[in-house]
């Protein structure tokens, strides 16, 4: 599971970057098992309630569940445990529990499977005898790991699970850039089409993506998932990271030669700003930048200097810090730039995948096997 120090990169499953713990909008609260024949997870299985031990068949294994999942997946883990099913997404406020309030319900509930998305997972909840936890995220950031392995429990995760939603989202940004969707939408709306006495034609030319060239810096399962979409759009992409076999390209030949150029790289120290005032001055004028993975890295005012000198030829945004950008921002009045408010990920179908991993997994470690997506395999030895 090594992580590159660059780019942040997996070499064994290439991951998007994760999404935050919690903002501003949330709150904080506080079966029958086979024979076991794989000595790699009689440690794990010997956790696995045997026949009788709640007393009887109707007593399965009980989950508690405060991810959104959806689809064939979820169905499969409700014919693996008696599911208690508590989306934070659907709760009124927006609700992130902390460890302590975790394992309270982990007791009330009799659960041994703990299944979430945003919930702190750490300290007190591993006190509780589970069979596994697991996190519907690339990279489970909001488990405590190495208090996890300390009590045995093998923690599962979602690698590339958002990776094509957020692929979609960039790709629609990209247009939304180059053709100036979101400004012509306003001035169809207001009855602007005529605005200053000219026609649209003359306001809204801009160049075609076929031909052009694009790169994307940092290439995990949301790049890859870039890339074909462009190429299918007729754009050649370049790719650069060092900790990529496939990605061939540096960063100086993407500054070079791209026209449109993507970020892509987990948040790291070495990646945090990476993108800063030379490197926006080095990329081609007119160019477009775009960034969905995180805000951190690239400076804001280095973009907003570039953007204002024309430098560039516009920019959109997946993610600003603190999730929501002061009132006067200078990014807010810029026409050529399109804002989405940390959206990527959000479709039903990365719920429904999340699901699926998550499910195929338990069902692994139930049946004595190894699980595909673990973040703490040495828990298995």
């Amino acid at each position: 599971m090594g992580t590159s120090r660059t780019f942040g990169t997996r070499a064994r499953a290439l991951t998007c970057p994760p999404a935050s713990t919690a903002t501003a909008f949330t709150e904080v609260v506080p079966m029958s098992m086979p024979t076991v024949n794989d000595p790699s997870v009689a440690s794990i299985c010997d956790q696995v309630p045997k026949l009788g031990q709640y007393g009887s068949m109707t007593s399965p294994l009980r989950a508690f569940v405060t991810a959104p999942l959806r689809g064939p997946g979820f169905d499969k883990l409700r014919g693996l445990a008696d599911v208690v099913y508590e989306p934070w997404l659907e709760q009124t406020p927006l609700r992130i529990y902390d460890a302590d309030g975790l394992a309270g319900r982990l007791a009330a509930e009799d659960a041994r499977l703990l299944i979430v998305e945003s919930d702190l997972v750490s300290g007190p909840v591993f006190d509780v005898p589970l069979l596994a936890v697991a996190a519907t995220r690339g990279d489970p950031n909001n488990v405590d790991l190495a208090a996890a392995t300390q009590a045995g429990v093998p923690v599962l995760h979602t690698p590339g699970r958002n990776a094509d939603a957020v692929a979609e989202l960039a790709v629609g940004l990209l247009l939304a850039v180059t053709r100036r969707i979101t400004v012509a939408d306003t001035d169809a709306r207001t009855g602007e089409v005529f605005r200053d006495g000219t026609i649209p034609y003359q306001r809204f030319r801009g160049w075609e993506l076929a031909g052009r060239t694009a790169g994307v810096v940092g290439y995990g399962a949301v790049a890859q998932a870039v890339r074909w979409r462009l190429e299918g759009l007729g754009m050649t992409v370049l790719a650069a990271d060092p900790y990529v076999a496939e990605a061939t390209n540096s960063i100086e030949e993407i500054l070079e030669r791209c026209d449109v150029i993507s970020l892509h790289a987990a948040v790291t120290p070495e990646t945090r700003g990476m993108w800063d005032s030379a490197r926006f001055a080095a990329m081609r004028p007119g160019s477009i930048f775009l960034n969905t993975a995180r805000a951190s890295l690239h400076d804001t005012d280095a973009l907003v200097a570039s953007l204002g000198a024309g430098h560039l030829g516009g920019a959109a945004l997946d993610h600003v810090d603190g999730e929501q950008l002061p009132d006067g921002h200078p990014l807010l009045d810029l026409p050529n730039v399109v804002l989405t408010p940390h959206i990527g990920g959000a479709t039903l179908d990365t719920e429904s995948r999340g699901a699926a991993m998550i499910a195929e997994d338990i069902e692994r470690i139930l049946a004595g096997g190894r699980p595909t997506h673990i973040a703490n395999p040495e828990v298995l030895r």
